[in-house]
């Protein structure tokens, strides 16, 4: 007989399945939530490995042997060189270069990096763009950024400053500008120059090469693998036939270490790829997150659907249907709801994978998508997700399999079981207590600023770990805030009339199912609101570091005294080429025995657009014996706004206010800021020890003009010998804005989290309607319209959205604040308001389009079925 009733059990659930399918993808929602979370994160780092992959440029393509000096660590000579172009099957060699030099010839310190190159052919990395490449010695052409910033063009000339040979002073070496080129790797990020290498290594007084590129031919290209090692796969030659060249490079130039092209692009690209791939390792934590909080809802939304279909469950134990077998045919149907939701979050996140790269072409970042499907890794997440979704469906198959067979004389349930019980609510606080506990001990033991020494990475692991027991408590706990939320957020929707209060009633009416779809939008909404958070708090720290990098354009302090000209500010001041000239002054201190940088520096005129953040306190006017700390000895002293410190002045104690803390170090290595006023009455010298500039129009001929005018400034030692440091402008640091397209890419993934979770409430809501026909029936029958009813029905789902914005951002930024700290102490906590209201907004927007369709179905429901016989 276990056959036949297997069959019919089986074939019960299947046709349930297929009657009703709006039913299982109510349940299916939060694991494929689960799915898409999963793997559109490895779309994300499919995306910015081929991303990294495709902008990446190394060493050239053409290059098939790559020869650096060995453990001795000598450079390549030319002898070495012309015996390995005399190698059989070496059709080209060059030499590499890198060095750098001062340039002469201003007041304004200027560095340019050099590099050696052939500047044509397959080996090249430079492109000419304007005059000629350099072919003699004395000559040599700069990239674009040197152009640019230098004010160079073909025809112009440079003085290098390079070190004599015995080490003792330095020897001016002026070559010819010949032509401007572009290059393709990483030093075209700064002002480099070029030159074949013989030329560049008489340039720089060097004797040899720190590398040597070698082009074989066809036959050869793929035999040479790493000293030591097998030929390279792929090879036209194989055996002893394919070693001999390799061999043959190798006495050239003994002791030096000989790679294949291939394995040295293959380790500069997987270098790239490793440190772009650190930025995911914060959502790669939260992928544990999402998974367990989609099991509890998944858990959570099964017991409602089987507390909806008692009746049909319990027609089958009347029939002879034992709980054994009733509760495997639940389990069965769980997993193909899983399996099911597991391929569908699949398809989706691929699909969003192959749709983020022109999105963010559109927005102004360039990405590439990966090709072809990560096979393996789809498998994996499909068969997870049927895993999962066993195991979510175990406890509530069980509780369901236990129904009487006298349930199938009453009728359908209206409740949705018991979804607030008593072992609820203490697992909840359980969890609740171990998030507490988690947090704390990472908030004991947040690092210092500067602590390099720190395991960050552990550290973020266990506050993922105690945000998912926070999100498991929110599971837990969620039908017992539903009803105090909603009566904080609803007092103005039940002044809009009965459309209003009825949707609050329905909501609050059922906190376990408002809970269940609220806390999959707040899983969204978190993640989200906890990315923006972080990513603008790090950015703030970013600019901050930026600005006190390079304060100013220009930066002007005594050589060999210990002050400035009195009228030099003033001076400067009157060129129409410099503005927010700023004169200031500097003292050495004693705080607790250690010595320590006193400035008057007005921390408002530090670079013009780029506003310095206070860690504690504001950077206000700077009130009278009040004094603005470092972040070093602000924590050293364990002092933070509001707080006293003493500092000593030859002597004498100096008794401050701490008005604000910095998140870092200040400008100019100054560690304590006061007014000008109290480092006079401290005894500081009148004069300024430091005199900063910047350039009253932007871009490079402007800085140009400015530097030739603080030129003609600086007349002699009676200015206090005047040296100026031209710094860089405070604009993106290098590699920000692969940051910032990283987490474009980041953000795009995690928004269409919400997305999907917003298709959850669209569910329900018509899952909703479908069960409250009879009531919808009852207020049509009472007087309501159907316009009516159609705003209540919008509203409720409009409110399922405020309810998963409050609870997921309440969540999240306790835990963005603790993120900030443990990724980087010194950085200022920055709530991006305007950001998070405008997510917040179209969320509740969103989710009240997702009960349009819905809500023109209940508006249709016709008087007469509120006196229909139930089914």
């Amino acid at each position: 007989m276990s056959t036949p009733w297997r069959a019919t059990v089986l074939g019960s659930q299947v046709a349930e399945l297929l009657r009703r399918p709006g039913r299982f993808a109510a349940t299916g929602l939060s694991l494929l939530i689960a799915a898409f979370v999963v793997f559109g994160t490895v779309m994300a780092q499919q995306i910015i490995t081929a991303t990294v992959v495709e902008k990446f440029h190394g060493t050239p393509e053409a290059v098939s042997v790559v020869v650096t000096p060995g453990d001795d660590g000598e450079d390549i000579g030319e002898d070495r060189l012309r015996e390995i172009r005399r190698t059989p099957s070496v059709t080209e060699a060059v030499g590499r270069i890198d060095g750098g030099s001062p340039l002469d010839g201003s007041a304004v310190e200027r560095y340019l990096e050099l590099s050696a190159d052939p500047g044509s052919g397959a080996l090249a990395k430079v492109r000419l763009l304007e005059g000629t490449y350099p072919a003699g010695p004395g000559r040599l052409a700069v990239n674009t950024r040197a152009a640019r910033e230098y004010g160079l063009a073909p025809g112009s000339s440079l003085t290098l400053l390079r070190p004599e040979s015995d080490g003792d002073g330095t020897r001016r070496v002026t070559v010819e500008v010949s032509g401007i080129v572009r290059g393709t790797d990483t030093n075209d990020a700064r002002p480099t120059g070029y030159a074949p290498g013989p030329q560049l290594a008489e340039l720089l007084g060097v004797s040899g090469y720190s590398r040597i590129d070698i082009r074989t031919d066809t036959a050869s290209a793929g035999s040479f693998g790493s000293a030591g090692s097998s030929a390279s796969a792929g090879s036209a030659v194989s055996g002893s036939a394919s070693a001999e060249p390799a061999e043959r490079i190798r006495q050239a130039v003994p002791g030096a270490l000989v790679r294949s092209g291939n394995e040295v692009r293959d380790q500069e690209a997987r270098e790239a790829v490793t440190e772009a791939k650190d930025v995911l390792e914060l959502v790669t934590v939260f992928l544990t997150v999402a998974v367990g909080a989609a099991a509890l809802v998944a858990t959570s939304t099964f017991r409602i659907v089987f507390a909806r279909r008692v009746r049909q469950l319990a027609l089958l134990r009347a029939i002879g249907a034992s709980p054994r077998r009733l509760a495997a045919a639940l389990v069965a149907e769980g997993a193909v709801v899983g399996l099911l939701a597991g391929a569908t979050g699949v398809l989706a996140a691929w699909g969003c994978g192959q749709l983020v790269p022109p999105l963010a072409r559109r927005l102004g970042h360039e990405l590439f998508a990966p090709s072809g499907l990560p096979l393996t890794e789809a498998v994996l997440t499909v068969a997870g997700t049927g895993l999962l979704a066993v195991l979510a469906v175990l406890a509530p198959s069980l509780s369901a399999s236990r129904v009487s067979p006298l349930e199938a004389l009453r009728g359908a349930a209206a409740g949705e079981g018991t979804a607030s019980g008593v072992g609820r609510t203490l697992l909840g606080l359980l969890c609740a207590a171990g998030a507490a506990f988690l947090a704390r001990q990472q908030y004991v033991g947040l690092p210092r600023p500067g602590d390099t020494e720190y395991d960050r990475f552990a550290a973020l692991t266990l506050v993922v770990l105690s945000g998912g027991l926070a999100f498991l408590a929110l599971i837990a706990l969620g039908p017992r805030l539903v009803r105090p939320v909603l009566s904080a957020v609803a007092v103005p929707l039940r002044r809009t009339g009965a459309a209003g209060r009825l949707a609050v009633a329905g909501v609050g009416g059922a906190p376990g199912r408002a809970a269940s779809v609220s806390v999959v939008v707040a899983l969204g909404v978190c993640l989200v609101g906890s990315t923006l958070t972080c990513l603008a708090s790090l950015s703030a720290y970013e600019r901050y570091r930026q600005a006190v990098a390079a304060p100013a354009d220009f930066s002007l302090y005594a050589r060999d005294t210990t002050s400035l000209d009195r009228s030099l500010a003033a001076d400067l001041a009157s060129h129409p080429e410099l503005t927010d000239v700023t004169a200031f002054r500097t003292a050495e201190v004693v705080e607790s025995t250690r010595g320590a940088t006193v400035s008057d520096l007005d921390l408002d005129t530090v670079r013009s657009g780029v506003s310095l953040t206070a860690r504690t306190g504001s950077l206000g006017v700077l009130e009278p014996a009040h004094v603005v700390v470092d972040a070093d000895h602000a924590h050293r002293l364990g002092v933070r706004a509001g707080d006293r410190v003493t500092l000593e002045f030859e002597g004498r104690p100096v008794h401050l206010t701490v008005a604000a803390t910095l998140p870092g170090a200040g400008p100019y290595g100054g560690n304590f800021f006061v007014t000008a006023a109290d480092l006079t009455r401290m005894g500081a010298d009148a004069a300024p020890t430091m005199v900063t500039a910047n350039a009253s129009q932007d871009g490079a001929q402007g800085r140009i003009r400015a530097q030739r005018a603080i030129t003609d400034t600086l007349t002699g030692p009676e200015r206090g010998d005047g040296r100026v440091m031209a710094e860089e402008p405070a604009g993106p640091a290098e590699g920000s804005d692969d940051l910032r397209t990283m987490a474009t890419t980041v953000i795009m993934v995690l928004g269409l989290t919400v997305l999907v979770a917003v298709a959850g409430v669209a569910t329900t809501a018509s899952l909703t309607v479908v069960e409250r026909r009879r009531e919808f029936g009852l207020l049509r029958a009472l007087g309501l319209s159907g316009a009516a009813v159609h705003r209540m029905v919008t509203v409720e789902c409009a409110l399922y959205g405020v309810l998963g914005g409050i609870l997921g951002l309440a969540l999240g930024m306790p835990y963005s604040w603790l993120v900030v700290r443990v990724a980087e102490a010194s950085a200022p906590f920055s709530v991006p308001a305007g950001e998070l209201a405008a997510v917040f907004t179209a969320l509740v927007l969103v989710t009240a389009a997702a009960g349009m369709v819905p809500a023109l179905r209940a508006s249709r429901t016709p008087p007469t079925v509120a006196v229909a016989r139930s089914e």
